[in-house]
């Protein structure tokens, strides 16, 4: 009998790319995932992992086995949400597995999650921060239930065709200045007005990066990003000491205070669409959708 639970190891292995990160996606020990992967080979009697440099990669028989499981994975989820539609959703019980960008965790899901757990104590919410690449990973995998994503402007974000896709709101990013910045009384930004400023942004990986450059397209030799940091309040500290002008989406910003300035930019405006998704298989899920219609009915009053 192939152990299910060691399938679902092999294939966070597989899209992490190492046991270390599979057993950090899955909330395990290194240990642990190491030891079903094992246990799965004495199993089905072949390799199933090798070593490459430092890292390792599914042999032919791994891809074989995640390919082949993945249908019958996606079955006992099925099986599961209609189960789980017998039973009384008064009072729901089980897991939803959740992974969010940082801004949606303090401005949305955590709300979310403590209203969730007083009307269901029987559910738990487990969260997850990560990136919304890696979020779409994640769920696409099976690692994770429920995810929410953040889409700029023109900047793609592949959907894998298993997930389905729930609009939640825009959220509008603005251009953060000194008050005495000789820029600070304008009503909008354009990229033009900014090509000379010193910025703070995010890293090059992540999709706000991509979004800032995009920015200024056509504009030679800007942005100039001098400092880099992943939270944004950290951003908007460093606007305060006058080292930099950053651009802060408004979700989960909070008071800037007497000293600090917010003005759009136009042409572009700098808006990105904050999505949920989850698999399609999942869609029948009692717990999954009580999760979802929270995160929609919240957001409602969120966003432009």
């Amino acid at each position: 009998m192939i152990d299910l639970d060691a399938v679902v190891s092999l294939r966070a292995v597989a899209t992490q790319g190492s046991v270390v990160a599979a057993a950090a996606a899955l909330g395990y020990t290194p240990s642990a995932v190491s030891q079903q992967v094992k246990r799965l080979e004495r199993e089905t009697g072949v390799i199933l992992l090798e070593r490459v440099g430092r890292g390792v990669m599914l042999s032919e028989a791994g891809t074989r086995l995640v390919v082949a499981t993945t249908p019958i994975l996606a079955d006992l989820e099925r099986l599961r949400a209609d189960l789980q539609l017998t039973a009384d959703t008064e009072s729901l019980v089980g897991e939803v597995r959740l992974a969010a960008f940082s801004t949606v965790v303090r401005g949305l899901v955590v709300p979310v999650i403590a209203e969730l757990g007083r009307q269901h104590p029987g559910l738990s919410l487990p969260l997850r921060e990560s990136e919304p690449w890696e979020t779409i990973a994640l769920v696409a995998s099976g690692q994770r239930d429920l995810g929410v994503v953040h889409r700029w402007g023109g900047v793609a974000l592949a959907m894998p065709e298993p997930l389905v896709e729930t609009p939640l709101f825009t959220d509008v990013a603005d251009v953060i200045l000194r008050r005495g910045h000789p820029l600070a009384d304008r009503d909008v930004l354009h990229p033009h007005d900014l090509a000379d400023e010193r910025w703070v942004a995010t890293f090059e990986a992540t999709i706000c990066r991509q979004w800032l450059r995009r920015l200024f397209d056509g504009v030679p030799n800007a942005p100039r990003i001098v400092h880099e940091s992943m939270e944004f309040p950290n951003h908007i500290e460093m606007v305060r000491a006058g080292l930099a002008v950053a651009l802060v989406p408004r979700l989960g910003r909070g008071d800037l205070g007497p000293d600090l300035v917010a003005i759009p930019t136009a042409d572009p405006a700098s808006t990105r669409d904050v999505v949920a998704v989850h698999r399609r298989t999942q869609a029948d899920s009692p717990a999954l959708r009580a999760a979802l219609d929270a995160l929609v009915a919240r957001a409602s009053s969120l966003g432009s």
